[in-house]
């Protein structure tokens, strides 16, 4: 067995930058922190398990919905390497600035990884798809097939819905779903 590269990309990207000020004294404690505007950083063990069964490989081009802060950007950036790319998308304008900014800190000069703001009306971002994975951070009320649509054939997408998590891969014309136990998740807001 290998070295577990979701913990490695753990280690390299700590927390604690991406988090508001006031939260950085309690970034290694397993829970979600409030970012503002209503808006999260996920568990870091929920984080994990999202990032191992989402298994990203060197190279992939990943869609990161619900950026938030940045960090799952900045974890996913490390895993695609510098011949990959993760587009981050987040609608909380205010969220934007900061995720960005530690976004750049952490990755220094490389522009593999970007954070822009969801185009109004538009779930995810299909324009600059399709993707090898999806990694999606808040949570659906039921599967949203605009999503499965910006997949690659043999992309895969991690995503909440109902509080159940979901690992949804595309084997050309046939969608292949399997559950993964019970999280709690800020809403998504799928039309504006």
């Amino acid at each position: 067995m290998g070295p577990d590269r979701v913990q490695t990309a753990m280690e390299a990207v700590p927390r604690a930058p991406f988090l508001p000020e006031q939260q950085r004294p309690y970034a290694g404690i397993d829970c979600a922190l409030p970012i503002g505007h209503g808006q999260t950083n996920s568990q870091p063990y929920t984080v994990a398990t999202m990032l191992r069964l989402l298994d990203v490989k060197p190279g992939h081009r990943v869609l990161d919905l619900g950026a938030g802060s940045g960090w799952t950007t900045a974890l996913l950036a490390h895993l695609v390497g510098g011949c990959g790319e993760v587009i981050g998308v987040e609608r909380r304008p205010e969220l934007i600035g900061p995720a960005r900014e530690a976004l750049e800190a952490a990755l220094g000069e490389a522009t593999h990884a970007s954070i822009r703001e969801t185009q109004a009306g538009v779930l995810g971002a299909p324009g600059d798809g399709p993707y090898d994975r999806i990694l999606v951070s808040a949570e659906a009320q039921r599967m949203p097939h605009q999503l499965i649509d910006q997949l690659a054939d043999g992309g895969m997408m991690v995503i909440p819905v109902a509080t159940v998590m979901h690992r949804v891969e595309r084997r050309g014309d046939r969608i292949v779903d399997t559950q993964h136990g019970r999280f709690r998740f800020v809403p998504l807001v799928e039309d504006t």
